[in-house]
């Protein structure tokens, strides 16, 4: 029954997207996402009350489908980024291939390379776009890293920088 008094939009009502492939008893197969009430599962989503599901086709405005014109609900099995803790934790972290830069390459080759790529996975360049979590998880976890390997390859060649200008700077100036 309908309650004047509550108002619940799909913004607030469903709180957790799942990836699905429905198909249609006419013969349609859609993919999308499917909205769940947060604290609820996906098996007690469709086997509860109401006759509508909240879907979202990856290509298309969002929709109610009747659940009566289900034939089947596929859940899609997309597999989980690693952290970015991970990612640099393993040996396999290596901050010239993240800035695309070769090695024993100068430094100031070194900080163009991350400026273009600091701009390019800026996270406030993506701030006003709604984007799927798993992009941007990958431009958040792609920030951190460019941070990283830029920090880095630098801290070693400003050392060199500071050596060298010691070693140009006289020890002692008559006055």
């Amino acid at each position: 029954m309908f309650e004047r008094n509550r108002i619940e939009t799909p913004s607030t009502k469903r709180d957790k997207a799942v990836a699905v492939e429905l198909a249609l008893d006419d013969g349609r197969v859609l993919k999308g996402k499917f909205f769940v009430t947060k604290s609820r599962h996906v098996y007690e989503e469709l086997n509860g009350g109401g006759s509508f599901l909240d879907f979202e086709p990856y290509e298309g405005p969002r929709e109610l489908i009747s659940k009566a014109c289900l034939r089947s609900v596929r859940i899609a099995e997309i597999p989980k980024t690693a952290s970015l803790a991970a990612r640099t934790a393993n040996s396999d972290f290596d901050p010239h291939s993240v800035l695309d830069v070769q090695r024993g390459a100068p430094l100031e080759e070194i900080r163009e390379a991350f400026h273009r790529l600091s701009k390019l996975y800026h996270p406030d360049r993506y701030a006003t776009t709604d984007l799927p979590e798993e992009v941007a998880g990958y431009i958040d976890a792609m920030s951190r890293r460019v941070n990283a390997a830029f920090s880095a390859l630098e801290k070693p060649a400003q050392k060199v920088r500071e050596i060298n200008r010691a070693k140009t700077e006289p020890i002692y100036q008559r006055g």
